[in-house]
């Protein structure tokens, strides 16, 4: 069954360029590992929240995704340059 997940970050403005790139480097990790569908990066409307958006062909390929970020030692914590806690909202097709 296709996975899913849309997560909203809330960075510092002053800190936002830097959180693009951080999503961006995340979506492409995703992008490549094996099983996923799709991985973006998106600036809500109103410039106040960076949105990631990725999709999967099933929850071990999603799993499996989520170990090769810590292999490809990207930077996904929440820290002081998050105004907020981030919202992530898993998904599951229907």
């Amino acid at each position: 069954m296709k996975v899913g997940m849309v997560a909203h970050h809330y960075p510092h403005p002053s800190h936002r360029e830097e959180f693009v790139a951080r999503v961006r480097r995340v979506a492409e990790v995703f992008r490549q590992a094996p099983g996923c569908l799709a991985a973006d990066c998106w600036l809500s409307a109103d410039g106040e929240a960076v949105v990631s958006t990725v999709q999967w062909e099933s929850e071990e390929a999603r799993d499996a995704s989520l170990v090769s970020l810590g292999a490809a030692g990207v930077d996904v914590e929440f820290d002081e340059r998050e105004v907020r806690p981030r919202e992530i909202v898993p998904l599951v097709a229907c």
